[in-house]
């Protein structure tokens, strides 16, 4: 039975399914726009070559829009496969092993690569 109150918190049957919902829409949204640029420049900065790329990062707003890309790109993917490990995974212990393994993932991917930026970035000047 559902109560009123859960009704308008919004909660479904896990408890947080709007906020699912919600969140995979917004990191969407957010990729829409955020990957033609990241296509778009990363065609023309491979043009120029190794240092050209490098010098193509270095600059803060490819750096900072390069990170929020791979940001909403690793979590929304975080997102996309919690719903199949949580759709197809039948083994209680199975699924939140790899629910795990799917966070710590995306967070050891999201490190790696925002600290490679954020290194291209500062040591560009020097």
């Amino acid at each position: 039975m559902t109560t009123s109150a859960k009704s308008v918190r919004g909660l479904g049957a896990a408890g947080a399914g709007t906020q699912h919902h919600i969140r995979q829409r917004v990191t969407a949204v957010a990729l829409l726009f955020l990957v033609p640029w990241f296509i778009y420049s990363i065609i023309h900065a491979c043009k120029a070559g190794y240092e050209g790329a490098q010098t193509w990062v270095a600059q803060p707003l490819n750096a900072i829009l390069l990170i929020l890309t791979l940001s909403a790109a690793l979590y929304h993917m975080r997102l996309g496969m919690q719903v199949v490990i949580e759709d197809y995974i039948a083994k209680s212990g199975t699924r939140q092993a790899l629910l795990i393994l799917n966070t710590f993932a995306v967070i050891a991917l999201a490190a790696a690569t925002i600290l490679s930026v954020l290194k291209i970035w500062f040591t560009a000047g020097a």
